[in-house]
């Protein structure tokens, strides 16, 4: 399975607020590279539809260069705007398009995307392109499966985030066991659970990977068995510091420190 790196990764750097420094896909392959991965996840925090061709030409032709294998992420799974992803996935050569179906007052029912995802099955297969819906808050890990066997197709799977479906109330062990079999793409995000003071609740925040409470050999055990999972990258959830400057710096530690306990594993390449 390939090692890479989400631009998720850098939320604070790419930017959360106005004057955030902003890197943009070309500043990420080059840090990429610097790790000595080979492959970059370009999410929705770098929207690439708002590029024209040159620049993305400019980006395929940049990551040829430097033996990065690109991966395209974007959310809001309309007809239209799946179809432009998948005209910008084509374009750059990429294999995978990784998929958050909601947006801000988008939040389409089941059926609504299986039926989206059959309308754009031949064109997927055409293009060799998988694409891989996000485990994202609302959707419980059954009725993802549910929309991936609605469609069954292997061009069409699930891309797993160690995390996200705390927030559709469904822990790490029981949305891997549902969505394992379907998983094409895996967001290593490491965390953890603690109690807050007053015992009335938890917080769940990001840890450096391999720090927190992510079992990741467990984890990578598990997709292996079906072996459909083909990349891997390296996403954070970084609390804030003082200062944006000071954010941005543990980002960067927590990068690299995340990175080297990755490599020292025996599941990645």
């Amino acid at each position: 399975m390939v090692l890479g790196l989400s631009s998720f990764a850098y939320g604070w750097a790419v930017g959360t607020e106005p004057d955030s420094p902003r890197l943009n896909a070309m500043d990420l392959i080059e840090r990429t590279c610097g790790y000595g991965l080979k492959c970059l996840q370009v999410g929705d925090n770098v929207p690439l539809h708002t590029s024209t061709a040159d620049p993305l030409m400019e980006l395929k032709a940049f990551a040829l260069k430097n033996n990065i294998r690109l991966e395209v992420g974007a959310r809001k799974l309309t007809e239209d705007h799946l179809q432009r992803y998948l005209e910008i996935t084509r374009s750059l050569e990429a294999p995978l398009l990784r998929f958050v179906v909601d947006d801000h007052r988008y939040a389409p029912p089941a059926e609504a995307i299986i039926s989206i995802l059959k309308n754009i099955l031949p064109e997927l297969k055409k293009s060799g392109i998988t694409l891989g819906i996000e485990n994202h808050d609302r959707f419980k890990a059954k009725e993802l499966a549910l929309m991936i066997e609605g469609v069954s197709d292997e061009n069409v799977g699930i891309c797993l985030d160690c995390v996200n479906s705390i927030g559709a109330g469904e822990g790490l062990e029981w949305v891997a066991d549902v969505l394992a079999p379907y998983t094409v793409n895996l967001h290593i995000k490491d965390f953890n659970i603690q109690r807050i003071s007053n015992n009335m609740g938890f917080t769940v925040t990001g840890a450096q990977a391999g720090t927190g409470m992510l079992n990741l050999p467990w984890l990578m055990e598990k997709l292996n068995q079906y072996g459909r999972c083909r990349s891997a990258v390296l996403e954070q959830w970084v609390p804030p510091e003082i200062s944006l400057d000071k954010t941005i710096e543990k980002e960067k530690n927590w990068i690299e420190q995340g990175i080297a306990y990755l490599k020292q594993l025996q599941y990645f390449n």
